[in-house]
Formats: structure tokens, C-alpha cells, sequence
């Protein structure tokens, strides 16, 4: 099965075994390796599987970065303390400006606020907008007005990686060319990554292009870890739930 824990361990394991270093996000901001994985972990629900997540990678000696919601079905303070502590690094998923309904202003304070109450549990210096194909909302528009970096913040994603240098890799949608039906979690240059033939479905698709070395040096890779599952059950259920909200994506796209 793809997207099982198994299949997770063996993915994460083969870039290591390709000779990848694993950055986390803000030591990449401040000094990139010449060749490199961002590991980037979006918790958006079930945040007992971003633990399950982070405890494999602290056995193959790798960190990643953490970017938890605010929201009661992401935020959990035992556990992000606990992948803390497994030499991780935790970043703020925000979402502001769709809680504050489209209000710049408070959707600001609410960003501030957050910031703070995740800080109380590690010191957050990086922050990744949280792109819900159900809001209207871009939560990266509170920036045109607010300058994130006067709070300490070194760095975003969508703002401060140069993806004509950094490959990006992502399981939205539950598939790893997910990008063509996503609303947000996308970057322009995918179109000419596509035409060089760098576009991957599966986990095993990506597997086989590093066994054939035509991966970049400089990847950044997302991952959602409600999506990963061993049990049958819930992984059949984030299978089939994955899949209607695409087709319902793709609409929003078309």
C-alpha cells in the first residue's frame, strides 16, 4: 500500500541512503547544504500521527519541521513538546486571515497572539500558510500590509525559497502530482518541472527517480501525516476522502 507508515519509512530512508543532508527549515534559511532536504510536515489533523512521524525520523537520525494549526484537531501541546524534544523544529500553520473572516487587522492580532502561545512551548523563527481549498481566504495576504520578519520570523515558504533553485515535492491530495487539482500548495515552476518530466504519482515513482539520480540537489519536501496510515480502516478512509475532495478541487481550479 502507498502512503502506509512502511512505505513512509522506506521513502524518507532513501534519500538518506542517496546521500541527502535533512535541513531543518530555518538552518536551511540561514545556510542551504549543497545538496538537501527541507522535510516539511504539515499537521493539520491527527496530531498523534505527526508524532508517529517525527519518532521514525529521530531513529533514522534525520529532523524535520512541524507547522501546527492553531485549531483544537492540530494543536496539542504534549505532543508538540514531545517532537520538540526529538531535536525537531515547530513552526506556526496559520491560517489568520480565514479565522478573522477576511479581517486584515485581526487577522494580525490573531497571528501575533498565536505566534506567542506557540512560542511558550519552543521558539518558533519560521511560519507556513495553512491553504484550505474551502476558504476564500489567503491567509499570505495579511503580508501585503504586515511585514512578518519585524516578529522575528526568518522565514515562509511560499516567500523566502527560491524554487527556481529548490525542488518541491508534495503529498497534497494524497498523491505526489496532487499539485494539478490543489488550490494553493502550489508554485508556478511545477508547469516546467512537468515538461522536464519531473512529476511523480507515487511514493515508489519517487523511490526510482533517486535510484536514477535525476532528482535535484535542493528538494523541499511536504508532508501530511494524517495521510499515512498501517491499519486498513483509516488508511481506506483517507483514501476515499482524499479523492472527493479532488474531484471537488478540481472544479475550484478549472
Amino acid at each position: 500500500m502507498d502512503f502506509s507508515i512502511s512505505s513512509y519509512k522506506k521513502f524518507i530512508a532513501s534519500f538518506k541512503y542517496a546521500t541527502y543532508d535533512f535541513q531543518v527549515f530555518a538552518a536551511f534559511s540561514q545556510n542551504p547544504h549543497q545538496k538537501t532536504i527541507i522535510l516539511r510536515h504539515d499537521a493539520d489533523l491527527l496530531p498523534y500521527n505527526s508524532l508517529r512521524t517525527a519518532r521514525i525520523e529521530n531513529e533514522l537520525g534525520i529532523k524535520g519541521s512541524y507547522y501546527f494549526r492553531i485549531v483544537p484537531e492540530s494543536y496539542n501541546e504534549n505532543i508538540i513538546k514531545d517532537i520538540a524534544d526529538l531535536g525537531h523544529e515547530i513552526g506556526y500553520h496559520y491560517e489568520d486571515l480565514t479565522l478573522a473572516n477576511g479581517d486584515m487587522d485581526k487577522a494580525y492580532e490573531s497571528f501575533c497572539r498565536n505566534l506567542e502561545k506557540l512560542r511558550k512551548l519552543y521558539p518558533v523563527t519560521t511560519i507556513c500558510m495553512h491553504g484550505s481549498p474551502k476558504s476564500k481566504w489567503d491567509s499570505r495576504d495579511i503580508w501585503k500590509k504586515y511585514d512578518y520578519k519585524k516578529l522575528g520570523i526568518i522565514a515562509e515558504p511560499y516567500f523566502d525559497i527560491n524554487f527556481d533553485e529548490v525542488f518541491y515535492l508534495t503529498d497534497t491530495g494524497r498523491r505526489w502530482d496532487g499539485w494539478k487539482v490543489s488550490v494553493r500548495d502550489k508554485v508556478p515552476q511545477q508547469e516546467e518541472w512537468n515538461r522536464l518530466g519531473l512529476v511523480f504519482h507515487s511514493t515508489n515513482d519517487i523511490i526510482n527517480a533517486l535510484k536514477s539520480n535525476i532528482l535535484p540537489d535542493k528538494i523541499m519536501i511536504t508532508v501530511h501525516p494524517q495521510r499515512w496510515h498501517d491499519r486498513f480502516i483509516p488508511w481506506a478512509k483517507e483514501l476515499v476522502w482524499q479523492n472527493m475532495k479532488n474531484v471537488v478541487k478540481r472544479g475550484l481550479v478549472q
